[in-house]
């Protein structure tokens, strides 16, 4: 018999699926995003269900709450990514667990990354099959002019004109791969128009990187928006889990 707990998702991540079925659909598109389902704050319970409902990506955004999570569900085989600001000195934390971090927005964590995978690889007995995916954040609230960040908000991210040359760094770093662009609405904003311009933005980082089709956009409030602007991956928490549990 299901758990209450287990129920409880069961539906909520069947209205996800729902949503995103019908932004599709609405969207004119044949593809379907990927669904990353943000367990940060959740326990390592919740995301055993989640797993158990078909669940394969979760996404976290702190390090040590997210290495504890995937060395205790090892065995499920569960997909992490890193959606989170990430300071440099947990580069080599995430990099044993992650297969993708969203947050890569400045080049001092495009080298401290770099070095990471390669001590991982140094001190294995077998190399890893697959480079870790990088994700180029941007601050959709810094003018295009690429200088000043005119929000005042803290979620971090590069200025639009950094782009291109953040993703040669990526790009020509051995151990990483470019995977693509991720941002966040700035708050107040017009999602779809926010949405829009990073759909522009990875189409000119494309041009110069055909591979790195990846945008990883949209959240519980705004993943229509997205999914219409040509998100990729969607990063959904709240409507999957619920309210957050309170802290410990």
């Amino acid at each position: 018999m299901q758990s209450p707990r287990a129920a409880e998702l069961a539906e909520r991540l069947s209205a996800v699926h729902r949503r995103i079925d019908r932004a599709v659909s609405d969207a004119g598109r044949a593809d379907r995003p990927e669904l990353i389902v943000v367990t940060k704050y959740f326990p390592a319970d919740d995301v055993r269900i989640l797993a158990g409902l078909g669940v394969t990506t979760m996404g976290e955004s702190r390090d040590q709450e997210a290495a504890a999570k995937a060395l205790e569900l090892e065995e499920l085989g569960l997909r992490w990514h890193f959606i989170g600001q990430l300071q440099t000195n947990k580069a080599r934390s995430v990099a044993r667990y992650a297969e993708a971090v969203h947050s890569v927005d400045r080049a001092s964590l495009v080298r401290a990354l770099g070095k990471a995978v390669a001590t991982e690889r140094a001190g294995s007995d077998h190399e890893p099959a697959r480079d870790l995916s990088c994700f180029i954040q941007v601050d959709l609230a810094t003018a295009d002019g690429g200088a000043a960040n005119i929000s005042g908000h803290q979620r971090g991210g590069a200025a639009p004109a950094d782009v291109v040359a953040l993703g040669r760094l990526i790009d020509g770093t051995d151990g990483l791969a470019l995977a693509g662009v991720m941002a966040v609405a700035p708050l107040g904003s017009d999602p779809a128009e926010a949405f829009g311009r990073l759909a522009h933005i990875s189409t000119a980082l494309q041009a110069e990187f055909p591979a790195a089709s990846g945008i990883s956009a949209g959240m519980s409030g705004d993943l229509e928006a997205a999914v219409a602007a040509g998100a990729t991956h969607l990063r959904i928490g709240s409507q999957v889990l619920g309210d957050r549990p309170p802290l410990r």
